[in-house]
């Protein structure tokens, strides 16, 4: 009576070992839902992987991972002096402002820090004047331990590299001693060829998606069928007291939005395509017709109303086919987006 994620277990791992393969100095990351999986299972696979450096997202997050991951986590979220004072010699902060290094060291002077130089993302990070600030300000403070500089990449657009050997500038013109590169959203080629350019620093790509869900079909979304009733055109059923617009069946089924059913994130739509695509949802939207996730017999099914808490409501034609109760169905969802009420790894 949940909300499924299964996972091919050998599948899954097959697509971690890639990953590794290609980038040996991988630092996965485990942060939000976990990429639907959650955060302490990612970090007992990290630690199975064998890597020593584990990310997540904010300092709120360790404590999700610090007893199964055994190694250095390194927190994404710049450290600010409002965040959690942390002085685990295990976690490595992110610094992204002049004013927070110096909060820091004065609070934590032996602190594991990482300088992050601002992209073109414009999110995070220091200019290359306040880089060459932090490199005097690291100087001045011989117990603070500099685990390099990160670059926080943007992901679409052109190739990134130019700027990436913009940014490799700034930081040999810093003062900094060659130390770790932290980069995101590079492609292998990408990786390889910062590696080449730049022989005496350590590059270490940080990857969550391509490593968790880099194998789509080793993951299978199903929802539980929890009730069905055959309505007439009319019938009145729901919440809101809808009338069925023509004969059926409503279709009772697990997961709603406490699960992250039917509640959408904004998207970039910068294509005429996806742009096309969000006016016709708006069109059944207005109409009162709106495609759900769930698929039966192979078609996407309509929401018969918005979804409940724990539980969706579908409509399905007169003729369709009508699962049993308790049988699964399949579920189309954002993984980063979704909380499932069961994991199982086969």
């Amino acid at each position: 009576m949940s909300l499924t994620l299964y996972v091919d277990g050998a599948r899954f791992r097959a697509n971690q070992k890639r990953v590794l393969a290609a980038q040996p100095r991988v630092v996965p990351v485990a942060k939000g839902n976990g990429y639907g999986l959650g955060n302490p299972r990612l970090a007992l696979e990290a630690a199975e992987m064998g890597v020593d450096t584990l990310a997540v997202g904010t300092y709120d997050e360790l404590a999700q991972v610090a007893d199964t991951f055994p190694g250095s986590l390194l927190v994404l979220t710049p450290w600010r002096p409002f965040a959690p004072q942390v002085a685990n010699d295990r976690v490595i902060h992110t610094v992204s402002r002049i004013e927070d290094l110096n909060a820091l060291l004065a609070h934590q002077p032996g602190a594991r820090v990482v300088l992050e130089r601002r992209t073109s993302m414009l999110r995070h990070g220091l200019s290359a004047r306040e880089l060459r600030s932090a490199a005097d300000v690291m100087a001045a403070t011989p117990q603070a331990r500099l685990e390099g500089v990160a670059f926080h990449l943007p992901m679409a657009g052109a190739s990134p590299l130019s700027e990436v050997r913009r940014l490799m500038t700034d930081v040999v013109a810093s003062g900094l001693p060659q130390t770790t590169i932290w980069v995101s959203h590079l492609s292998d080629s990408e990786l390889a060829d910062l590696a080449r350019s730049w022989p005496d620093y350590v590059i270490r790509p940080r990857i969550g998606t391509d490593l968790w869900l880099g194998d789509r079909g080793a993951l299978q979304v199903r929802a539980t069928v929890l009730d069905s009733h055959a309505v007439e055109r009319g019938d009145m059923f729901g919440y809101r007291g809808r009338s069925a617009p023509k004969n059926g069946t409503i279709l009772v089924v697990s997961g709603g939005t406490a699960q992250g059913i039917g509640l959408e994130a904004p998207t970039g739509a910068n294509t005429l395509k996806a742009r096309a695509s969000a006016i016709a949802r708006g069109g059944m939207d207005a109409a009162g017709f709106v495609r759900s996730p769930y698929s039966i017999g192979g078609k996407q099914r309509l929401f018969a109303e918005p979804p409940h808490m724990q539980a969706s409501m579908l409509f399905l034609t007169q003729g369709s086919p009508v699962p049993e109760v308790g049988e699964e169905i399949e579920v189309r969802v954002r993984f980063t987006a979704t909380l499932f009420d069961r994991v199982e790894i086969r």
